[in-house]
């Protein structure tokens, strides 16, 4: 069936255009080394498949808020990790962050029906623009500094009037910035505008953002740390505990957000199958695994980077996250994109991918395993860029 004129038709998908890189890759001795996306390689945890064997969760409907036990288990985590206590019914599940982010400006529209806009970092994971894209909102980028930080001061008076929520992202991706995330929640409160905070990499964060000695386990912020009123923190399993398979994450905040949102989610039909769910209290309850994953983050963050400078680019570790984020030679990302392809069986991901102002860089996810990464080096060894 014919769409109608001016309906709405999906651009290609960005990893999509990457397909005609992967042929050199596919074709040198060892294969191609994918570095486009930032999707786990790792094992998950054992215990996890163990406790998703044993009976009982998978028989009655779950919970689309999410089980006492998943969300008693993410809000333990929250103050084990990172000292914050988020009160009792100020929490629920959703089906993987990526759904959430796609999903939610509908849900914000629906109760502010004379409102239309989603502020995003110019900067940032395409799905921001695209949640807003998908349901018929304006979707306005927030500039950013020379560090890949938000700067609030430039939103203007009439997107903050329009504004459905404002998208923060810290540690970010694709740059891995740092965000002021104390002074995003006084914004979002200032304006009365929701300010919703996507910390999947929190567990990678390299160093502390408010420049404090830190006794917990991990430098990573919260907003949360800031008070729950108008703000929510949306935190997923994919990165923390490589389950990007099982669709998995919660978010966590405003009681009133929290509450309206999970009750509307209700209605969609909105839920994480039960086995999934008991699985995933076993998964939150322990932080050997994720400490483990840190430090191999960490040790091919630093393998790789080290590999890419000596072809000539300049490139500085990130503020979190396991990504690199390489200014290209005169501008050109898809001719170094290109280059990396043809001459080492390497593809990464030109800037534009991640908004216009990100055009002129390169992103290279360091989450395969290391005798990959090793394999990558050698090829890059002997050329200049």
């Amino acid at each position: 069936m014919l769409a109608e004129p001016g309906g709405f038709t999906p651009p290609p998908y960005p990893y999509d255009r990457l397909n005609r890189l992967k042929v050199h890759g596919e074709a040198m001795p060892g294969g191609l080394i994918n570095l486009s996306i930032g999707a786990p390689s790792d094992p998950a945890p054992k215990f996890f498949r163990q406790v998703l064997a044993e009976p009982g969760p998978e028989i009655g409907y779950p919970p689309s808020l999410g089980t006492p036990e998943f969300r008693g288990a993410a809000n333990q985590w929250l103050a084990r990790r990172f000292n914050i206590e988020v009160p009792a019914g100020h929490t629920a599940a959703c089906v993987g962050s990526k759904e959430f982010v796609a999903s939610v400006p509908h849900l914000l529209k629906l109760r502010s029906p004379s409102k239309d806009t989603v502020l995003y970092p110019a900067v940032s994971y395409p799905t921001y623009a695209m949640g807003a894209q998908l349901h018929a909102c304006r979707a306005v980028p927030v500039p950013v500094d020379d560090q890949w930080r938000l700067r609030l001061d430039q939103i203007g008076r009439a997107d903050i009037d329009r504004a459905l929520c404002l998208w923060v992202n810290s540690p970010g991706n694709p740059a891995g910035g740092l965000d002021d995330l104390g002074a995003a929640s006084r914004w979002g409160r200032a304006h009365q505008v929701p300010v919703i905070s996507d910390e999947c990499y929190i567990e990678f964060t390299w160093s502390d953002p408010y420049g404090v000695d830190q006794t917990l386990p991990t430098p990573g912020r919260s907003i949360l740390e800031h008070g729950t009123d108008g703000v929510i923190a949306v935190h997923s399993m994919s990165k923390r505990s490589n389950l990007a398979g099982a669709r998995i994450g919660f978010y966590a905040g405003d009681g009133d957000l929290v509450q309206y949102l999970a009750n509307t989610r209700k209605h969609q039909g909105l839920l994480i199958p039960g086995p999934v769910q008991a699985a995933a209290v076993a998964i939150f309850s322990d932080d050997a695994h994720v400490d483990q994953q840190r430090q191999r983050y960490r040790e091919r963050l630093l393998f790789f980077a080290e590999a890419l400078r000596r072809t000539g680019l300049t490139v500085d570790m990130p503020g979190g996250g396991f990504y690199l984020w390489i200014a290209a030679p005169n501008g050109d990302a898809w001719a170094l994109a290109e280059l990396l392809a043809k001459q080492a069986g390497i593809v990464v991901s030109p800037g534009e991918f991640y908004g216009s102002a990100g055009a002129g860089h390169i992103r290279v996810a360091v989450v395969a395993p290391m005798d990959r990464l090793e394999l990558a080096a050698s090829r890059l060894d002997g050329f200049g860029i």
